[in-house]
């Protein structure tokens, strides 16, 4: 039994042994194999970085990826952060490296399977997206945010199903939102933030898929089209941002749904309805509630008072009517009120009764109610208001009373009473308010003196006391506010003289309007610290002695007006040095001697008024003085000469000799400095046809034009010959002045193109070959025409070749639709549409850009018109764009001189050499919207005999007989068609009218001669807007029910 026993052991043993060998072997098999894998992954990622390293830097400093070498582990390298077993790039920190290139994402990152995290925000980024990011399974985190990335967002980053957190704000992304299709759907992820790129279409349904999201973010963007119903299934979603978009329709009721919405802004989009009454039970735990800039209706719901964690309440710019709920004190957190601009209140007493209810919201920080319709007596629970409150505006609405307790808000750095009915004195407690920086007013019925105590808002900027009944002398102690830069005084019963000490103490003065008061003594020189003073009104008082020659010397002047008062003396030669000048007024004074002639070298200056004053000897011939409705003469006894127009007597020897004697040695420097230009041009001349007959002969490998290797990815000439079928006749759309334009298709397109081949020959055209390109690289906007890519490459004749690719128009340029023979017309509806359209294109040119660009050729040619009838401002070949680099850019300076627009369009002072300005743009925008309602072109031989549209149009308005003249005869047949909508109001006809007026009176307002008297572009837009919703109010009779 023993040995039995001991055998079976032994083979027991034996057996072990075996087990344990093949086990080893296993073992050291298995870790070799992952050993051999983790070395090849390892290799893989070191290379993939490297690759990384060079896209992102290139040959630029290395800055902080100098670490990046073979001394050191690639898990060591700045910003790298590797698994700890595997030794596998998990992480890449890389945000704000600072390097001096504009880097781009190698695709290669695709090859770094195990990331995790990707940052590389900050970094000026360029190129696209690379689709490979959707090889990465494990990737949880993409932050590319604060980039200048384009092109669309890659669909394959739905592959990513680890994915918890997409930055991609501020890029330059265009195409639609592609998330959440396909078949595979992050469903982990929590936070989309797409915000301040180009992305358009509408908002994908397909989003409502990413069921674990609690931040959606849109804004900036140009999405529109409906909110979807979808998103309601996105039940876990706390933060939803869609604001600054274009979209429309209503809110759907499914929204509401979402009851774990904390954050909600939809601003500045055009969404209409009302608010739903039992929006605090839908919404319980909100805290933001943006909607302002849009067009909703209605009350503002009561039970918004109910939702107790609201923060902040932004509802301004809509069409919200009827009473303000007096229940919102109950919003105790509330930080936030915007209320302003809608049609709030009953103009009556109790309209302000929910202000007593405000006090209890002890950090209210912002309350703005201005311009509404808010009535009765100021109330005295203001004083109660909470002490952290920085901004009260209260103005444009018809509130009445005195000012009390405003001293105990000591927190306020903005004040707004103005445009009310307040009586009363300014107390003295307003000195406590030492924080204040604007503090507005104006248009009231206040008297009494202005408090010294005034003078203790030392960081005041902006005070406008205009239009009301203040008397005595100004206080001296308002020299403490040295920052002051808008001092408005105008219209008031103040008098005395006025320091030295008072005036010259406004350093940072840009605007001082003192105009109609009863202001004596003599004008203080010391107006003249005011460097940067631009507008200066001292009209219609009663200052006495001559006009300080040191305004002269405030070079940056454009507007002085010192008329109606009792001036004497000669107008001072140093208004000769005033180079900024526009608008000069010293008329109604007892001014003597002679006009200086200095006055017609003033190149900008477009309004001299002289009148009634006691001048003498030659007009001036030259200059402003050459337009007869650019000065004004009369009144003056003594003149003679001019130009015939004005018809004053010859002058007299003696009387030549007054000014002609001073003027001998202007008129030989005058020569010499003509003479010395004449020679400059003609050894330009030369230089540029040596450097032209040079350049033909030089190799045809030259560097690229740099403006367009920084903003467009390029294309080829044989791509684009291929495209217009070798630049075919049939492919031919039309011929402008530095080019030819064909119609197209490249392959990687799908819809049509325009290729804008330049003709090189024309002077000029390479000026607007580069203009254009930089003009169009720095602007993105639904209204203006969008470029795709550009070449600048050689023929196969070995011809320079240089051409820009635009997307396709379908429906053409407007002025084919505005041709009388055209089959095709606008009715009133699109002819608004296309008015706003173009007006938001020159607002955001003139406002929103990085740097302010003028147009300077807009005409009905140059607006082009899309499958929706959506306009597009498209030519920006004589565009100037000012800012900085304008100094860089000495080819816009050039072009400018030689060419600003098109006959008709042209505003008037560019062609007598005056500056380019927004307000050339908008001279040739109210032609536009002239010629779209009347049919007729600027040059339309009716206005041969001296007349101009502009008058034609102004005419038209004296009556309704010659108002139907002057309408386009297309727009009379929509108010006699007896097919016209059946839900017009009985009046409709006479709104037609009355829309009509509206229309031709916005116009004439942007069109006429003096550049500053011309309606701003916001303004433009705001009136046709607001002609736009009472049209459909009486057509489609959209009703409130208010």
């Amino acid at each position: 039994m023993e040995k039995f026993l001991l055998k079976n052991q032994c083979i027991i043993n034996q057996i072990k042994f075996v087990v344990s060998i093949a086990v080893l072997t296993v073992t050291l098999l298995s870790t070799s194999i992952q050993l051999a894998s983790a070395i090849e992954g390892n290799e893989t990622d070191r290379l993939a970085l490297l690759t990384l390293k060079q896209h992102l830097v290139g040959a630029s400093s290395p800055g902080p990826l100098l670490s990046w070498n073979a001394s050191l582990h690639f898990c060591y390298w700045y910003g790298i952060r590797c698994d700890r077993n595997r030794q596998r790039v998990i992480g890449l920190q890389l945000g704000r490296l600072k390097v001096a290139a504009a880097g781009t994402i190698t695709p290669s990152i695709g090859n770094l399977s195990a990331l995790r995290v990707v940052n590389l925000s900050d970094n000026s980024l360029q190129g696209t997206i690379p689709r490979e990011f959707g090889y990465l399974k494990q990737l949880r985190l993409l932050d590319l945010s604060n980039n200048d990335l384009h092109g669309n967002i890659p669909v394959e980053l739905n592959n990513c199903s680890s994915m918890q957190n997409i930055n991609l704000i501020l890029n330059s992304l265009t195409g639609k939102i592609p998330f959440g299709s396909g078949d595979y759907h992050m469903k982990n992820l929590t936070m989309l933030t797409l915000a301040a790129n180009y992305l358009s279409g509408g908002i994908p349904s397909s989003l409502a898929n990413l069921s674990s999201l609690d931040f959606l973010g849109l804004s900036r963007n140009q999405l529109e089209g409906n909110i979807p119903n979808d998103l309601s299934r996105l039940s876990n979603l706390k933060v939803l941002v869609f604001s600054r978009n274009n979209l429309s329709g209503t809110i759907p009721s499914s929204i509401y749904n979402l009851s774990s919405l904390t954050y909600i802004d939809m601003g500045s989009n055009q969404l209409s309805g009302e608010i739903a009454p039992e929006i605090s039970f839908l919404f319980p735990k909100l805290e933001i509630l943006y909607i302002g800039g849009n067009q909703f209706t209605g009350k503002i719901p009561r039970s918004l008072a109910n939702i107790s964690s609201l923060d902040q309440l932004d509802i301004n710019s809509n069409g919200f009517c009827g009473p303000v709920p007096e229940n919102l004190g109950k919003l105790q957190n509330l930080t936030l009120l915007a209320i302003d601009y809608n049609h709030l209140g009953s103009r009556k007493d109790g309209d302000l009764d929910f202000v007593s209810s405000l006090t209890n919201c002890s950090g209210l920080k912002l309350l703005a109610i201005h311009n509404n319709r808010l009535g009765g007596v100021l109330p005295d629970s203001v004083a109660n208001l909470s002490t952290q409150i920085e901004m009260l505006s209260m103005g444009e609405n018809r509130i009445s009373g005195n000012i009390q307790g405003i001293g105990n808000l000591v927190k306020l750095t903005q004040l707004d009473l103005g445009g009310n009915l307040l009586t009363g004195k300014i107390p003295s407690s307003i000195g406590k308010l030492q924080n204040l920086v604007t503090f507005n007013l104006s248009m009231n019925h206040l008297s009494g003196p202005i408090p010294s105590s005034i003078g203790n808002l030392s960081q005041l900027s902006l005070l406008d006391l205009n239009g009301n009944k203040f008397e005595g002398r100004v206080p001296l102690t308002l020299k403490n506010c040295k920052d002051m830069s808008k001092l408005y005084l105008s219209g008031n019963e103040l008098h005395g003289d006025l320091s030295n000490q008072l005036i010259g103490s406004f350093e940072k003065l840009i605007t001082l309007n003192l105009s109609h008061n009863s202001f004596t003594g003599v004008f203080p020189s010391d107006i003249v610290n005011s460097k940067d003073l631009v507008e200066l009104y001292v009209n219609n008082n009663n200052f006495i002695g001559r006009i300080p020659s040191q305004i002269g010397d405030i070079s940056g002047l454009r507007f002085l007006h010192m008329q109606g008062n009792h001036f004497d003396g000669n107008i001072p030669l140093s208004f000769g040095l005033l180079r900024a000048i526009e608008s000069l007024d010293l008329s109604a004074n007892n001014l003597s001697n002679t006009i200086p002639s200095e006055l017609q070298k003033l190149p900008f200056l477009l309004s001299l008024n002289l009148s009634f004053n006691q001048l003498e000897g030659e007009v001036p011939r030259e200059g402003v003085f050459k337009n007869t409705s650019q000065f004004s003469i009369i009144g003056n006894q003594n003149l003679c000469g001019g130009i015939p127009e004005i018809q004053l007597p010859r002058c007299s020897v003696n009387q030549e000799s007054k000014n002609k004697g001073s003027a001998l040695s202007t008129q030989a420097l005058l020569i010499m400095i003509l003479s010395i230009l004449i020679v400059s041009i003609l050894v330009a001349l030369i230089v540029v046809i040596c450097w032209r007959k040079r350049s033909r002969r030089e190799p045809i490998n030259r560097p690229a034009t740099p403006l367009l290797s920084v903003g467009c990815s390029r294309v080829s000439y044989q791509e684009l010959l291929e495209a217009t079928n070798g630049f075919s006749a049939s492919n031919l759309l039309g011929e402008g002045a530095f080019g030819t334009v064909y119609k197209g298709i490249l392959h990687q397109h799908k819809n049509p193109i325009v290729v804008k081949v330049l003709n090189l020959q024309n002077v000029g055209a390479i000026k607007s070959f580069e203009v254009e390109c930089e003009a169009l690289r720095k602007i993105r906007h639904r209204n203006l025409v969008k470029v795709i890519t550009c070449c600048s490459s050689i023929d196969f004749k070995g011809n320079d070749f240089k051409a820009i690719v635009l997307e396709f128009m379908a429906n053409g340029s407007l002025d084919k639709w505005l041709k009388c023979d055209s089959s095709r017309h606008l009715d009133f509806g699109q002819m608004l549409d296309v008015a706003i359209d173009v007006g938001n294109a020159l607002d955001h040119l003139h406002h929103h850009c990085e740097s302010m660009i003028i147009h300077r050729d807009l005409k009905p040619a140059n607006v082009l018109l899309n499958n929706d009838m959506v306009a597009h401002v498209s030519d920006f070949g004589i565009a100037m764009i000012l800012s900085d680099t304008t100094s860089k850019l000495g080819f816009m300076q050039a072009t400018s001189s030689l060419i600003k627009g098109t006959i008709g369009y042209i505003a008037p002072e560019y062609g007598m050499g005056g500056p380019t300005s927004p307000e050339g743009d908008i001279y040739s925008y109210g032609i536009l919207l002239l010629e779209m309602i009347t049919g007729k072109m600027p040059t339309d031989e009716l206005f041969n005999n001296g007349s101009s549209l502009h008058n034609f149009c102004k005419m038209g308005l004296m009556s309704l007989q010659q108002l139907k003249e002057i309408v386009d005869i297309r727009l009379l047949k929509q108010i006699n068609d007896p097919n016209k909508s059946q839900n017009m109001e009985v009046d409709g006809d006479d709104i037609m009218w009355k829309c009509f007026v509206a229309f031709i009176n916005v116009g004439v307002a942007c069109s006429v001669e003096v550049p500053f008297e011309r309606m701003k572009i916001e303004d433009a837009i705001k009136e046709l807007q607001a002609i736009k919703r009472m049209c459909q109010y009486h057509h489609i009779v959209n009703q409130s029910n208010c």
